[in-house]
Order: structure tokens, then C-alpha cells, then sequence
């Protein structure tokens, strides 16, 4: 089982990094893969044979040589691809489904100190962007993606695109119109294109509420401007 993970973890990276050359490589240098590799050994230690101290120092060894800090108590499942892996955080009661991509930075935590789930599940197909915080027990849906930064703190239906602090959804796609791939260069692109096309949006209607706001003042500096004449030509009468 566990080189069948190991397989369908450096198939997810050949396919999401185009900077990936040979499996061999995947399997030597990418420290995303090694995070999940140390990961699966500590699950086990955790989850079969319930040594959980040993599972708690094999996860901050892997932290140490890798960066990523994932829970040794957390669901990944075969087929998911870490990004550079700097700064990632999955928290204890997180699953992670087959062809995710998470890139640095993303934290799957949870907001207070209740027990139980209190992490997210994230479906198949899903993009975390980097430094994107999914914050609660609730379900990210397939194929959705979260935008660089944004903060997610409910659920997110399937194929949406999230953005922003707090996150909100700008765009659910069809089913049929997901990529077929699972290519992280082209989902990213598209994503940071429709941030900007958010960003652009946002501007503009600020740029209109300035251009109201300067109108409005305009009408009432020439309204005072009339009652002071009128003022004066009534004095001037006297």
C-alpha cells in the first residue's frame, strides 16, 4: 500500500509540475513527495499500531527536513501533489482526497479548540493556491479552487473558485467544463486570471463611487455658491 501511494503521488507530480523530468527525480528531490512518504509512516504508527508518541516524532522529523508539518492522525490519500511544501499545514482531522494540488503556505486547520472534526475534507481535484487558509470542519467540494491568500471558513460547493479574506465565491463552473488534467501551471493561470478580472471589477466600481461622491460635492459647492449671490444682491436692494 504504501508504494502504491508513493506511485500515484510522483504520477501526480509528473502531471501537475512541468518542471518534473523523471520519476527518479520526483522521488529524490521533491520534498512534497517525501512529506506525504514520512506522513504515511507515521498514520500508520498512529492509526494501526496506536504508538502515537513514536507517529508525533516521525511527523517533526518530517517537518524538520521538508517544512511541511502534517498531523500524523490526517487522511491523505494516494495521488496528492505539495508544491514546494514550505509552510503547509494539515491539521488532525483533515482529509485529503486524490488530485489535490497544495501549494506553500496552505493551512487545513481548524478555529477554536473543540474536538471532534474540526478540520476540512477537501474532494478530489481540488487546487489550494498558495498561503490559502481552509479553516473548519466543513467539506471543500471537487474541483473547486481557492485563490492565493483567501481565508475559507464554510463550505464550498463543487467546481466553485473562491477568492479574498473572507473567501467568497466568484464563479461555479460546470462539470464539463473542468480540465481535464489535473495540470497545476494551467489551473493556476486561469484562477489568477479570474482573481484579476475580480480585482479589475472592484476597482471600477470604486472608481464610479469617487466619481459620484466628487459630482455630489461639485452640485453642492454651486448650490452654495448661488444662495451667497442671492444673499448679496438682496443686501445690495437694501
Amino acid at each position: 500500500m504504501w508504494f502504491k501511494n508513493l506511485r500515484e503521488d510522483i504520477k501526480a507530480a509528473k502531471i501537475n509540475d512541468p518542471a518534473a523530468r523523471n520519476s527518479f527525480e520526483i522521488w529524490l528531490t521533491y520534498s512534497g513527495v517525501h512529506a506525504l512518504s514520512w506522513h504515511r509512516v507515521a498514520y500508520f504508527f498512529h492509526k494501526k499500531l496506536r504508538m502515537k508518541l513514536i507517529a508525533r516524532i516521525i511527523s517533526q522529523l518530517a517537518r524538520f527536513f521538508t517544512g511541511v508539518e502534517i498531523h500524523p492522525a490526517a487522511w491523505i490519500e494516494g495521488g496528492v501533489f505539495i508544491d514546494h511544501g514550505s509552510g503547509v499545514v494539515i491539521g488532525e482531522t483533515a482529509e485529503v482526497h486524490k488530485g489535490t494540488v497544495i501549494y506553500q503556505g496552505v493551512t487545513l486547520g481548524g478555529t477554536g479548540k473543540e474536538r471532534g472534526k474540526r478540520h476540512p475534507t477537501v474532494m478530489e481535484d481540488v487546487t489550494l493556491s498558495a498561503g490559502a487558509k481552509v479553516l473548519g470542519g466543513f467539506t471543500v467540494g471537487k474541483g473547486a479552487k481557492i485563490g492565493a491568500g483567501a481565508v475559507v471558513l464554510k463550505e464550498v460547493p463543487e467546481y466553485a473558485t473562491v477568492v479574498g479574506v473572507p473567501g467568497r465565491i466568484v464563479r461555479i463552473r460546470k462539470p464539463d467544463d473542468a480540465e481535464k488534467t489535473h495540470s497545476g501551471v494551467i489551473a493556476v493561470t486561469a484562477l489568477n486570471a479570474e482573481i484579476a478580472v475580480e480585482e479589475l471589477e472592484r476597482k471600477e466600481e470604486e472608481a464610479k463611487a469617487l466619481a459620484r461622491e466628487a459630482e455630489e460635492k461639485r452640485s453642492g459647492k454651486k448650490k452654495t455658491e448661488k444662495k451667497v449671490e442671492e444673499t448679496e444682491k438682496k443686501d445690495e436692494n437694501l
